[in-house]
């Protein structure tokens, strides 16, 4: 067992009664003196007023560790003789705490595992040739006694130095935390097999594939570690200024998380980025929240497949497939949620048919209602579930946010590492990125920047200008080119050509978009391969369906199987592109335009257009159009999808490009999140559509703003210009916001130097924005939201401009060098780390407010310039405004 969960079990109710037995009690005003106390005279088994024996002292290590045993498990790993060292070992280490040459204010400043650890030192002999668990035991158990040995110290009546009220309120908080991660503690029965479960977890989602690299020895996955990249999540309302959080944060202060994102946005990487983060136990600081919570993975498109039933909590395992269900101690799930140490992760919502989806509702309302107190997040495409649909059961809603230029470069460079291809790729394509706005358009999710790493390595640096010609060209790479650069055809095998291989995948594709299913069942695609093959002879003369469905799986690089018996495609954007294809060849344009209102079926559309001949998408886009006007419920939601599909319409009539641009027109300004996300979702074409801020309510100009910087081409630039005056600080926040999107320079001279300060702060993320602030006189407020240097800062920020500085990123770096900006009087903190040591800042004379988050410690707060007032809030509610 984790030294960590040997303490987590020892509460302060048992170890503070034995702690406070090793020192002296004090009368009523004994000692009350403005000076520190030395150690030994403060213990009860030393000197003249000795009131502990050394038998005494032994029981009290022999209870520490007998209830440490106990409550582990340990008790029976550890055979008897073992224990009696321990004991022995944990009293010789006690007893060393009356020959500590320290006071009591150096054994605080020195922290609790310091301490513990000089305690040990004391006496290594007393553990040689004990086993592991034996070791960890002793280890545990002093560190533990040692964290309230201090807390024992901070809270005598003589202990009143104010340069440590900090260490003090820092060593109680840790007391307390203690006692907190108990209830996060598996009993001793049920751990075992939470450390299997977590290994399987861990294992399980701790890699990804690499779409599209098919070099010869490079590899088809890569670690979770080396591909996850942390996007951003975004909130905002017609109340409040927008929000932007780091996704994989999104739980720490919310229970209940609903989070939308459009195909390949990395919904599902974030979810196995929890997973295993909490499975590993591996946290960061603010990851922390994770700690002693169980994560169950729940893929809906996996849990209804064939219709199935949703299942209850006992059927968690066996529903997704674990090889652990039938194993689980019984009551196992049910204590775990009971004791609100579960972190449920249901993927996909839009993957349950449309029909079905209130009934997933009522399911996660009756798991809610039965264990209230666990966290949930719940993924989903944004036209899949409406604005709010689960606010009224206690959930938060966000968006993924679109990749910014500075995420694209860094996928990009992790990409290329991860595949072992060298540095001159990537610089090419991050440059090439950068100088095509039509490629920068289309490298905004991780899977469109995976597919764009992988064709510029195939095509030796020739790209595509439009997703279906990405896709295309995936798809050749994927099917045609692989396995004949891979040098894998022998003599005798199957070998399959591309053009009948997208015959036998489109036909599995197409069968599960008709069904609404994003997986089918392996023997119902063997069946459905094997009506096929009849009139493909070519290929069925080289082996079984059995044989021709193993090949396809193996070597198309499309096909997986999640679980077993089950079939999928590696992402839902190849079902529908593949399955759209279908829909196409068979001339099932009726059928598509009687399904165009569901949200399963919107990229189908979208893709037909793109794979359609122009008289059939005249027949696609007119019929959308048709239907939307005859539509009472929800017109607008046909003619947004219309206006979509131009982007793929290389040729088209144009009466019918103008109607379909007619009633896009009808729909602008959008009114609310939803219809700004609908419009983006439109494309560059709606740029032209969008109107200036005259004669808009505030409402109206914020929600076209955010249309226009969610399509993030260069081309928004004039359109987002024309709000640069206008005075709502949900406007001016999202325009700041969004600058790394954007070509610095140019962005920066036609909006940023433009934008009123007034409690607003400017992030800039690199030193090239500082510069351009710098250009036009600087400003009074700056965010650093990237890796800036001290120097970087200092070189480049105008240092009179300078009054309040918002730093949320780790600099790395003390706080002397803010003594350059003479007024600067608004410091705000907002770093991961678990505590800020703010004593560097005591030569910022002009420091007056010291904003900090709540969970942080403040560390030397007493050398701060008299003046300063030191400010803790939830920073993160208001990211994008300041107080003070």
């Amino acid at each position: 067992m984790e030294p960590v969960a040997i303490g987590a079990r020892l509460a302060s109710a048992v170890v503070a009664p034995l702690v406070k037995r090793l020192f002296r009690r004090d009368g009523v005003g004994a000692d009350l003196v403005d000076r520190p106390a030395h150690v030994p005279g403060l213990v009860s088994f030393k000197g003249e007023r000795r009131t502990l024996t050394d038998k005494d002292l032994y029981g009290i290590a022999e209870e520490l560790v007998g209830r440490a045993t106990q409550s582990t498990g340990m008790e029976e790993r550890l055979p008897s003789y073992e224990r009696r060292a321990v004991i022995h070992a944990v009293a010789d280490s006690l007893r060393s705490v009356g020959d500590l040459d320290m006071d009591d204010v150096q054994a605080v400043r020195l922290g609790h595992l310091a301490l513990s650890q000089h305690l040990r030192s004391q006496n290594r002999a007393a553990t040689l040739g004990l086993s592991g668990d034996a070791v960890a035991l002793h280890a545990s158990v002093v560190d533990t006694a040692c964290l309230h040995i201090l807390h024992f110290f901070t809270q005598r009546s003589s202990f009143v130095p104010r340069t440590l009220l900090e260490q003090s309120r820092r060593i109680e908080e840790l007391s307390n935390r203690i006692d907190t991660l108990i209830a996060r503690t598996p009993s001793p029965a049920d751990a075992p097999f939470e450390e299997r479960y977590a290994h399987y977890i861990a294992t399980k989602h701790g890699r990804l594939t690499i779409f599209g690299v098919d070099l010869s020895g490079s590899p088809e996955e890569w670690p979770l570690d080396a591909a996850y990249l942390s996007l951003d999540a975004t909130s905002g309302g017609t109340d409040a200024v927008p929000v932007l959080l780091p996704a994989d944060h999104l739980p720490a202060g919310r229970d209940r998380v609903l989070l939308r994102g459009v195909a390949g946005s990395g919904k599902t990487t974030l979810v196995q980025w929890l997973a295993v983060s909490t499975a590993r136990r591996q946290l960061d600081e603010r990851l922390l929240y994770l700690y002693g919570l169980v994560p169950f993975v729940l893929p809906l498109r996996t849990l209804t497949r064939g219709g199935a039933a949703l299942p209850t909590p006992d059927g968690f395992l066996s529903a997704v497939g674990c090889p652990l269900a039938d194993v689980q101690p019984t009551g196992w799930l049910d204590r775990v949620l009971r004791s609100g140490r579960g972190l449920i992760l249901i993927d996909g919502i839009d993957e349950v048919p449309e029909s079905e989806r209130q009934e997933a509702r009522r399911w996660l309302q009756d798991l809610i209602g039965s264990y209230p107190d666990n966290r949930w997040l719940v993924t989903s495409r944004p036209s899949a579930v409406r604005e709010d649909w689960l606010v009224g059961d206690g959930f938060t809603e966000l968006d993924l946010a679109p990749m910014s230029r500075d995420n694209v470069i860094e996928f990009v460079r992790r990409w290329h590492r991860a595949a072992g291809i060298g540095d001159q790729y990537a610089t090419e394509l991050v440059q090439a990125v950068r100088a095509k706005q039509d490629l920068g358009r289309l490298a905004t999710n991780p899977l469109m920047c995976a597919l764009i790493c992988a064709l510029h390595q195939d095509r030796r640096g020739y790209l595509p200008d439009s997703r279906k010609e990405v896709y295309d060209a995936a798809l050749s790479m994927l099917l045609s080119r692989r396995d004949r650069e891979r040098g894998i055809h022998k003599p005798g095998t199957i070998r399959i050509g591309q053009a009948h291989q997208v015959q036998l995948l489109q036909k599995l594709a197409y069968w599960m978009i008709r069904n609404g299913r994003s997986e089918m069942d392996r023997s119902d695609a063997v069946d459905l391969l094997g009506k096929t093959l009849p009139s493909m002879p070519q290929v069925a003369e080289q082996g079984t369906v059995e044989e021709i469905y193993r090949h396809l799986l193996v070597r198309s690089g499309l096909l997986r199987e999640p679980g077993v018996g089950s079939v999928d495609f590696i992402h839902r954007t190849f079902q529908d592109y593949l399955g759209a294809k279908a829909a196409v060849e068979d001339l099932d344009f009726d059928f598509l335009i009687a399904h165009a209102h569901l949200d399963q079926w919107e990229d189908v559309i979208r893709m037909s257009v793109a794979h359609a001949r122009p008289m059939e998408r005249t027949r696609l886009l007119a019929g959308l159009i048709e239907r939307g006007d005859a539509s009472r419920s929800d017109p607008h939601r046909l003619h947004l999808l219309a206006a979509a599909c131009l982007e793929h319409a290389t040729e088209l009539a144009p009466e019918v490009r103008a109607e379909v641009q007619r009633r896009a027109a009808d729909l602008i300004p959008p009114r609310s999140a939803d219809q700004a996300r609908a419009l983006a979702d439109v494309g560059p074409v709606v740029l032209e559509l969008l109107p200036g801020p005259d004669e808009l309510s505030d409402d109206e100009a914020y929600y076209t703003v955010l249309s226009a910087t969610r399509i993030g081409t260069d081309a928004a630039i004039p359109i987002l210009a024309r709000y640069r005056g206008l005075q709502d600080l949900r406007v001016r926040s999202e325009l700041a916001r969004v600058w790394s999107r954007f070509d610095t320079e140019r962005f920066a001279e036609d909006v940023i130097a433009h934008l009123g300060g007034e409690d607003l702060h400017f992030p800039v993320s690199n030193p090239g924005e500082l510069r351009a602030l710098r250009s036009f006189g600087g400003r009074d407020r700056i965010k650093v939201s990237g890796p800036i240097t001290p120097e970087d800062f200092t070189r480049e920020c105008v240092p009179a401009r300078l009054t309040h500085l918002w730093v949320e990123v780790d600099l790395g770096c003390t706080w002397e060098w803010l003594g350059f900006f003479p007024n600067l009087h608004t410091l705000t903190l907002e770093i991961p780390l678990p505590e800020i040591d703010v004593s560097t800042l005591r030569n910022v004379r002009s420091l007056r407010l010291l904003r900090l988050p709540e969970e942080p410690l403040v560390i030397g707060a007493e050398t701060l310039p008299a003046t300063t007032r030191v400010v803790k809030e939830r920073i993160g509610a208001a990211r994008y405004s300041a107080s003070g």
